[in-house]
């Protein structure tokens, strides 16, 4: 078979990631296509593939001139843009690997599954966590019947302090107006596991949630507005903006201009650039004095369809996800601060004997890039398979369930709790 011909539109961290991907994979993929106004990310993208062969556009209305060029448009922008772009790439007939979430609105997801179910394409949001081998080994799991029927689920999403800081306070998501909620723009990973384990959709949802933390009101005496302006408390603060030079100067990755693309490691700037980055940009700023509005911490709760009850924690003050599954025959829990505590990922309890199992978890180096636990490189693996072939994908919006379970525990939490 020849291989799937890709277009990616918006080559940022994650569309150069999945380019990358794609890249070593080149006996299946061929990245015919980019496009994105800055010419040093498209540059990086094209560098990956073979010269002269790489169709550069610096804007998406040129990239959409052209009708359809490409098998699959792997759409990578912003959240504000996804709708538009997506409902763009449809009118042409365009297959579409979308970064999610799909809609900044539960509405624009739902005329996106009928656009494409209208047009006879897909749509495959990038859930890149159901292709890791961790909820692979979930989803086997609750396949073989050994939980008997699962009864609830509850799921944790630790954020980590200073992922919370960059992302959601001093970055692209801190703001719900100019992307999408907290629960969504970060949490849609987990009401989509939800649903999927659950194989069900919401029927009722509650949700609580606040900003408590980031807020001027609790800045330490004499913070200055920038962390560059002598602060007293500097060596003390967990999201000093000097951290970004030594410890976490792989985060620099994703918004700094310069900052070696292929790098996890930041390597691609010298200190004095970053401290210069850190002194004018959004990511020096105190995070006391931002303009965010997002939550910081927020819970749901949601009965499905089929009578299954599951809930979500999400927290900016704890790290990583977990979960737990609860069965008439057994429970399963697991997750990354199972492993990183010494014990193994995935545990299984069986409640005749009341003996604890190890569950397997396949352990995969896929190159040596483990972004998202392997589920970035899972995803472009699964792409030809999803889009063509005896078991591609039904036309429609993939996993349009958990965009429905977050949307609507937003409503409940603007409502003040009240069931939607």
């Amino acid at each position: 078979m020849k291989p799937m011909r890709l277009a990616i539109l918006g080559c940022g961290s994650r569309g150069r990631t999945y380019a990358r991907i794609a890249a070593k994979l080149n006996d299946r993929y061929e990245i015919i296509a980019v496009a994105d106004p800055d010419q040093a990310k498209t540059s990086t993208v094209v560098n990956l593939c073979e010269a002269g062969g790489v169709n550069v556009f610096d804007s998406d209305e040129a990239l959409f001139a052209e009708g359809k060029i490409a098998d699959v448009l792997i759409i990578a922008t912003q959240d504000a843009q996804h709708y538009s772009h997506a409902m763009q790439a449809l009118d042409l007939g365009y297959d579409i690997l979308l970064e999610k979430p799909a809609a900044e609105t539960l509405e624009r997801c739902e005329q996106l599954d009928a656009k494409a179910r209208e047009k006879g394409c897909r749509i495959a949001p990038c859930f890149v966590l159901r292709y890791t081998p961790f909820y692979r080994a979930v989803r086997e799991f609750i396949d073989s019947g050994r939980l008997g029927r699962i009864m609830n689920i509850r799921a944790s999403e630790g954020v980590d302090a200073f992922h919370q800081a960059h992302s959601y306070v001093r970055g692209h998501w801190a703001n719900a107006a100019k992307s999408s909620p907290m629960i969504v723009a970060k949490c849609s990973h987990d009401t989509d596991l939800m649903c999927w384990f659950a194989d069900s959709s919401p029927k009722r949802v509650s949700s609580f949630g606040r900003l408590d933390w980031f807020k001027p009101e609790n800045a330490p005496a004499g913070a200055p507005k920038r962390c560059t302006d002598g602060c007293p408390v500097a060596g003390d603060c967990i999201y000093d903006a000097h951290r970004y030079i030594n410890e976490t100067r792989n985060y620099l990755r994703m918004v700094m201009p310069g900052a070696e693309a292929s790098s996890r490691s930041g390597e691609g700037v010298s200190d004095e650039q970053i401290l210069e980055f850190i002194r004018t940009s959004p990511w020096g700023r105190c995070v006391y004095h931002c303009d965010n509005d997002v939550v910081d911490h927020q819970v749901l709760a949601v009965e499905m369809e089929n009578g299954i009850t599951a809930s979500l924690t999400m927290t900016a003050f704890d790290c990583n996800r977990s979960i737990e599954i609860h069965g008439t025959r057994g429970s399963l829990r697991g997750g990354e601060p199972y492993r990183e505590g010494g014990a193994a990922e995935l545990w299984f309890r069986d409640h005749r004997d009341g003996k604890f199992e190890k569950v397997p978890v396949e352990q995969t180096s896929n190159d040596g890039y483990a972004s998202h636990g392997g589920g970035d490189f899972g995803i472009i693996d699964a792409l030809d398979r999803q889009f063509a072939g005896p078991n591609a994908l039904e036309p429609g919006l993939m996993g349009i369930e958990g965009h429905r379970l977050a949307y609507l525990a937003e409503e409940s939490r603007l409502a003040g709790g009240e069931p939607r």
